[in-house]
């Protein structure tokens, strides 16, 4: 078994359309999205267009559920502008996205944790602000009640594996259009994957065991950059341009 799996596009189409390329040019023809697909100072409802064509499994990520569970004069300026972008058919796709999800008997997937879609998993904030790996034992406690050999989540926006002891693999498969962000909760912090490419994984299953191949793939990131420029929203401009919030 092969596939890949892609995690918080935040309505960057021209990266989600490098990866799906890279995706074809590999040969691969499963894909997994784990959420996060439209929030953000870009292009959400073209983002919309692609995925709802692609019919992928896809779990909800917390920002997709803001965009239906909130009012939009309560929504953060990246769900509101992605908000004013989506037709009421993008809207009732988001609604019927589960919150996590058993993909083809061994893969579970979720957005953050199995519990909870905006809690960090493999990574903690310390008072500080600094983002470094949690500890072993919290990511196990997450883990029970989940069977499955191959455990994917996203939000944090970093790739990362973390090999559970009892030989299950959580994996991250990094950000295919934002690498970098801020965030206030539990403290505030900057998360900054340092490169400016579309990332995703590739997962294959080898006799027993899974490997996992993380993809860096460039695109125009700078279009991206200006348009969030010149959507008000400089930390995005920063982000996508750089890889680092400036």
């Amino acid at each position: 078994m092969i596939f890949a799996a892609i995690a918080d596009i935040h309505g960057n189409h021209l990266a989600l359309e490098a990866v799906l390329k890279d995706i074809r040019r590999l040969g691969i023809d499963a894909i997994v999205n784990l959420g996060d697909c439209f929030s953000g100072p870009l292009e959400a409802g073209k983002t919309a267009e692609i995925l709802l064509g692609l019919g992928l499994p896809t779990v909800r990520g917390n920002h997709d559920r803001y965009l239906v569970e909130q009012p939009v004069e309560a929504m953060g300026p990246s769900d509101a502008h992605a908000f004013r972008q989506l037709d009421e058919r993008s809207r009732d796709w988001i609604r019927a996205l589960p919150s996590n999800m058993i993909w083809r008997d061994e893969v579970y997937l979720c957005h953050a944790t199995p519990k909870d879609d905006s809690t960090y998993w493999l990574e903690t904030v310390t008072s500080g602000g600094h983002v470094v790996p949690r500890p072993a034992t919290e990511i196990e406690a997450s883990a029970a009640g989940v069977s499955q050999p191959l455990i994917l989540c996203g939000h944090t926006h970093l790739p990362r594996t973390v090999r559970l002891a009892d030989g299950r693999l959580v994996v991250n498969p990094g950000s295919v259009g934002c690498p970098a962000y801020t965030d206030d909760r539990p403290y505030p912090h900057k998360v900054e994957a340092r490169n400016v490419h579309a990332c995703y994984a590739v997962c294959e299953k080898r006799g027993d065991a899974w490997a996992v191949t993380f993809r860096q793939v460039p695109y125009d990131h700078m279009a991206m950059a200006e348009l969030a420029a010149a959507n008000g929203r400089s930390d995005w401009a920063s982000a996508l341009a750089t890889g680092f919030i400036r």
